[in-house]
């Protein structure tokens, strides 16, 4: 009796470490808040629940698997002490998927069945209508039968004939329906694999608890995700040189963190955490010879080509310069184009199922071909291993560009609601509106900022880089909208001119946009004399530049305009400048930049003239322009 009783006990022992042991609770939460940063976001969840006395797990299901665990944190209202924190990965998804696919895999399959059955009902019955028709030869070319046998013997082979017909188009018709509900199958499949943003799997975040009590919580979990980001874009409105300018701040947002973001509050900052936040250290520069000389930075302004896979384009591929926030996506064939703000520039091409690469602008054409990634590739392999139409169905298909813009980017449009905060190292755009942002790597456009501000206009020229006259604008109060460097799209008395680059890193009071090029401002810069004198007794030589330039305005109303050259400046005491001719120009001797501010009526021609000499020696090799 007593060993019984032990018996009894241990059992009950074991059953209670086993039933705590499995103690766990399923939790339901929401995404209530998300900070997107420039790279990177935070998420903020939130979710009730009633904790049992004792000591159990709470297991907040369906988070997102893209998360820094380092990152999680988890706050809770009560009467309860938070004893652990835990992340795992959840495939039971994967799982899940798995078992879907396969079982409509097996209804292909009796399909695939059914219609060989057919196939071959199709075959016997073409080789019965082949010897009727022979039939029908030899009983016409009979010549022994009388009229009325042969008459009944080709009645009843017409019968035949057109029953045989009958047959086949009965037969056609039920391998058209079963070749329908095969391609229903295909979609459905494709459609489970494109499910959650091509995430096969989720993960838990798992919370230890002890309470004396029950006691009703209310949690909170914030934790960073990759795969998100935003960048700024802008469109600039100029009614004409005597009205305010008109600025749309947007963000093109995107993310594909494997969980959906719906009607959530949306914060903007224009924080990084990918960038490591320890200052620099300067290390001593040694100067020796034969030191590397980088040369001239590269004049590239601009970046424009196509990217694509083995197969075909990718329309909506982020293309960003890297370390900043200029960014852009590729249009429906492929093609994107992108202001580089400097020399150096590193190109980022990301998008959804493929490898990210980083290219350095080496030129003003960089056409690029993505590799799909390894997760990617395993999804292919699972649909393609037993029917070859879900291959044929998801070859070519890309994510697009979704716009989704909410409030007016006119010029006349009302302020959008949107609270900016300024934290010690980045600004937050916090907005009022609700938003949703799925998870399928697609672009959305969020409206920032709608703004009015006074400009001054001025036309602008280098004819020594371009004969081109640009208008541009000036803000002199910008800093307080707290812009960052993007590219613009330019409006000018109503009409798309063009694009242009925001760049805010410059360290200037007033931010200058270029409005683009206007036509009827003719700048000309021609040579008029190239002197070059040799002397026998001289160990010198001398060369001379005279340069024209010509303006013409052909505008009907008077104009404001820049135009910068240059003279050559030495950094040589055996070469000397002797500036002969700078037409009333100021001149910076440090940089040899001369500028002109000159004021144009209609109609009205100036010419400016510019004339240097050189002297250097003979044997040396000076190039002269």
């Amino acid at each position: 009796m007593i060993k019984k009783l032990l018996l009894i006990t241990c059992l009950l022992i074991v059953l209670k470490g086993i039933a705590s042991a499995d103690d766990s609770q399923k939790i339901i939460s929401q995404v209530q808040k998300v900070t997107l940063f420039l790279n990177g976001a935070q998420v903020t969840r939130t979710a009730l629940t009633t904790i049992p006395a004792g000591t159990s797990t709470l297991v907040f299901e369906n988070i997102s698997p893209n998360i820094d665990v380092q990152s999680i944190q988890v706050k809770g209202a009560g009467n309860f002490t938070i004893l652990a924190v835990k992340h795992e990965m959840n495939y039971l998804n994967l799982q899940n998927k798995q078992k879907q696919i396969e079982g409509l895999q097996a209804d292909q399959k009796k399909l695939h069945d059914k219609m060989t059955l057919l196939n071959a009902s199709l075959n016997i019955n073409q080789e019965e209508y082949n010897m009727l028709v022979k039939n029908q030869t030899i009983t016409g070319q009979n010549a022994n039968l009388d009229v009325l046998k042969l008459k009944q013997a080709l009645d009843f082979q017409t019968a035949r004939l057109t029953e045989n017909k009958k047959k086949e188009q009965a037969i056609n018709d039920q391998i058209s329906e079963l070749n329908k509900q095969l391609q229903r199958y295909d979609k459905q499949i494709a459609d489970i694999l494109k499910s959650k943003g091509n995430s096969d799997a989720t993960s838990d975040i798992l919370v230890t608890v002890s309470a004396k009590a029950p006691v009703q919580s209310a949690f909170k979990l914030t934790y960073l995700v990759n795969n998100a980001s935003w960048y700024p874009t802008y469109d600039i409105r100029a009614k004409d040189v005597n009205s305010p300018i008109s600025i749309s701040y947007k963000a093109n947002v995107t993310q594909q963190s494997g969980e959906d973001w719906k009607n959530i509050k949306l914060t903007l900052s224009t924080g990084n955490p990918t960038i490591s936040g320890s200052k620099p250290e300067l290390k001593p520069y040694f100067l020796n010879y034969n030191m590397y000389y980088a040369g001239q930075q590269s004049s590239i302004t601009r970046v424009q080509g196509n990217v694509a896979d083995n197969q075909s384009v990718l329309p909506g591929v982020s293309v960003k310069v890297k370390g900043t926030s200029i960014g852009t996506v590729t249009d429906a064939g492929g093609n994107y184009s992108l202001q580089i703000p400097n020399a150096g520039a590193i190109l980022q091409y990301n998008f959804l199922g493929y490898e990210q690469q980083e290219r350095p602008v080496t030129s003003a054409v960089m056409n690029i071909s993505l590799q799909p990634s390894a997760n990617q590739l395993n999804e292919v392999v699972v649909a393609a291993y037993s029917s070859e139409r879900i291959e044929k169905s998801l070859q070519g298909k890309a994510a697009g560009m979704t716009i989704q813009i909410r409030g007016n980017s006119s010029a006349a449009s009302n302020p959008v609601e949107v609270q900016q905060t300024e934290n010690q190292t980045n600004v937050e755009f916090n907005i009022a509106n609700p938003y949703s942002i799925p998870s399928d790597g697609k672009q959305y456009s969020v409206a920032i900022n709608d703004i009015d501000t006074k400009a001054s206009y001025q036309y602008y020229s280098a004819p020594k880089l371009s004969t081109d006259v640009f208008l541009t604008a000036q803000l002199t109060d910008w800093n307080k909208y707290n812009f960052l460097s993007g590219e613009a799209n330019l409006f000018f008395e109503g009409t798309f001119i063009g694009k242009s680059l925001i760049d805010v890193n410059a360290t200037n009071d007033t931010l200058n946009l270029s409005l683009g090029v206007d036509k009827n401002i003719i700048v000309t810069r021609t040579l008029q004399k190239d002197l070059t004198e040799k002397q026998a007794l001289s160990s010198n030589r001398k060369e001379t530049r005279d340069w024209l330039i010509s303006i013409k305005n052909r505008k009907s109303q008077p104009v404001d305009l820049l135009i910068e050259d240059q003279i050559p400046v030495s950094q040589n005491s055996g070469i000397e400048v002797d500036q002969q001719e700078v037409s009333g120009g100021k001149l910076d001797k440090e940089t040899g930049k001369l500028s002109y501010a000159i004021n144009l009526n209609s109609q009205d021609e100036k010419k400016l003239r510019i004339k240097y000499q050189v002297k250097y020696p003979k044997n040396s090799g000076v190039i002269v322009q």
